[in-house]
């Protein structure tokens, strides 16, 4: 804005001095076609007429040098510009890359431990209390040892298969996004808050499982922000198909926040869950308001 200013003050000056030798020039013009002038000394007034007209000249050259350096400013600045955004968009891509890349292998490690505890540990309890059970019928021990030693075996795969369950949901797995949801809204509320869901997806649609792990995911992650920060007594969820999208919309009654301080909605870990959506291409929003609670929407193209 500076620049477009002094640009226009001075394109004004060298017009109002461009006037003036105009101005200077038509009289001089009028004094040469004056028939006493030229009979006077028709040198001098045709001196005067030469110098004006080079001061037009140069006045215009200087204007038009004036103008050609404030485009080539003007240029430089915009591609200056564009190369920062440029930068920037390029930093972005690579950190929300590298965020991505993270969350993957986490989902990935997630699945491998979740089977083996659920395939290989479990199983191998569940074959040492078998084997255990059929020792004591067969030699008719009723001792207080084993008793304990049973019943340490089946908490320890009670504990293991809950372990299982939060790294990937069986649900998940085998019954698909929705009734994982409906378990996970079950699973959290409580005395303190209640998560309400709804959805007009039927409850046997399946998508492409990686699709369905993340999303199951992202409203994990933000269900425990949910119950950490926001002090709610009441949580609803929605999903809904529309435009070839998914959308989900998550509202709480709790305490809110400003989100023009996106330093502090960034902070309860948001930028993993946008970084989530932006590999699917989708958007995410958040309106929240102090003492009004918050509303989350997002929208994910639907995988084909």
């Amino acid at each position: 804005m500076f620049c477009i200013r002094l640009f226009t003050i001075l394109l004004f000056l060298l017009s109002s001095n461009g006037n003036s030798v105009f101005n200077q020039y038509k009289e001089t013009l009028k004094e040469i076609h004056t028939p006493e002038n030229s009979k006077k000394n028709p040198v001098l007034a045709l001196n005067k007429y030469e110098q004006l007209r080079n001061k037009k000249v140069v006045s215009l050259f200087i204007v038009l040098i004036i103008i050609l350096f404030f485009l080539f400013y003007f240029f430089y600045e915009n591609n200056r510009l564009k190369q920062k955004i440029k930068r920037k968009d390029i930093k972005q891509k690579i950190l929300l890359n590298v965020i991505n890349a993270g969350i993957d292998s986490q989902e990935i490690e997630r699945k491998k431990i979740a089977s083996f505890l659920h395939d290989n540990v479990n199983s191998l309890l569940s074959s040492a209390g078998l084997h255990l059970n059929v020792f004591t019928i067969q030699n008719n021990i009723n001792s207080e040892e084993i008793q304990k030693t049973k019943a340490i075996l089946t908490e320890v795969h009670d504990l293991l298969r809950d372990i299982s369950h939060d790294l990937v949901p069986a649900l998940l797995v085998r019954f698909g996004l929705i009734y994982a949801l409906e378990d996970l809204c079950e699973r959290n509320s409580n005395s303190n808050i209640i998560f309400e869901f709804s959805s007009t997806i039927p409850t046997e649609k399946r998508y492409v499982e990686k699709f369905e792990m993340k999303i199951y995911f992202i409203i994990s992650e933000l269900f425990s922000n949910i119950i950490k920060h926001s002090d709610a007594k009441k949580t609803t969820i929605s999903l809904v198909e529309k435009n070839n999208q998914l959308v989900i919309v998550i509202h709480d009654d709790g305490k809110g926040f400003t989100t023009k301080k996106t330093k502090d909605a960034e902070g309860f870990g948001l930028n993993r869950i946008r970084a989530r959506i932006k590999k699917f291409k989708g958007n995410f929003t958040i309106d929240s308001k102090p003492k009004e609670g918050t509303t989350i929407k997002i929208k994910i193209p639907l995988p084909h």
